[in-house]
């Protein structure tokens, strides 16, 4: 059985409160709860969050929704808190960004996908990197695999460097991607790597999933054709409504 957890606080370093800001009709969250609802391989689909307000929110729309501690330092050990609340039968665990309201069910299912026979520890997806801009933007995060597809490492800069090509170009002469950020973790696996401390590498790119790999974890990584729209600050918002062609 896997779950969809969605991690939600309202204390947003960016963007205070954005759980519950109205997109064309309807709160983030609710969008992002009834979008995840819509994955045909999840068994169940619930919000953790740390705010009374968000848990009413979502109770008042008819969600599923779990009150968690506030001192969790990830929406990974958010999650772990609230599997804990939830069916023990649960072996795997997708955790669905909050901040990303249009979401398509599709994109969930293909990492879904890939957890059927459990061999899979800790999963995550990808695209392909198409533009110079995305290349070097450092809020994109980029990654480079193994023959086996698993991630070797994650970066805010851009891997690998192409020694004697012009920077501009570097797109078009080797497959880059970027990190989409839609982890799946099996049950005792996250229950491992929330006991693990801060690693030197995380620390230094600020990325918790460098710290699984610090410590052996293998992540496996699923390319997906769907784009990501994170809305992390309030310019955010117009930018995907227009990019979705849901404003003129």
């Amino acid at each position: 059985m896997i779950a969809g957890i969605i991690p939600v606080r309202y204390a947003s370093t960016r963007f205070p409160g954005k759980a519950l800001i109205d997109i064309l009709g309807k709160t983030m969250i609710q969008r992002v709860y009834e979008q995840a609802q819509k994955a045909k391989l999840l068994d169940g689909v619930v919000v953790a969050t740390d705010d009374e307000r968000i848990f009413n929110h979502v109770q008042s729309f008819g969600g599923s929704v779990l009150m968690t501690a506030v001192q969790h330092p990830s929406g990974t050990d958010r999650c772990l808190e609230a599997l804990h609340q939830l069916d023990k039968n649960y072996q795997y665990v997708i955790n669905i960004q909050g901040d990303e309201p249009f979401i398509a069910p599709e994109q969930i299912d293909e990492l879904a996908a890939i957890l059927q026979d459990g061999q899979i520890g800790l999963a995550t997806q990808m695209n392909r990197v198409t533009s110079y801009h995305a290349l070097f933007d450092e809020g994109e995060v980029k990654m480079v695999l193994n023959k086996n597809g698993e991630a070797l490492y994650f970066s805010r800069m851009a891997i690998p460097f192409l020694k004697g090509l012009e920077e501009k170009n570097w797109h078009q002469q080797y497959p880059y991607y970027r990190h989409v950020g839609l982890y799946a973790y099996r049950r005792d696996v996250l229950e491992e790597i929330c006991r693990l401390p801060v690693s030197p590498l995380e620390n230094a790119e600020s990325l918790e999933q460098l710290r699984w790999l610090e410590n052996g974890f293998r992540i496996k990584c699923v390319e997906t054709k769907y784009e990501s729209n994170c809305i992390d600050r309030p310019e955010d918002l117009e930018r995907v409504l227009r990019l979705l062609q849901l404003k003129k």
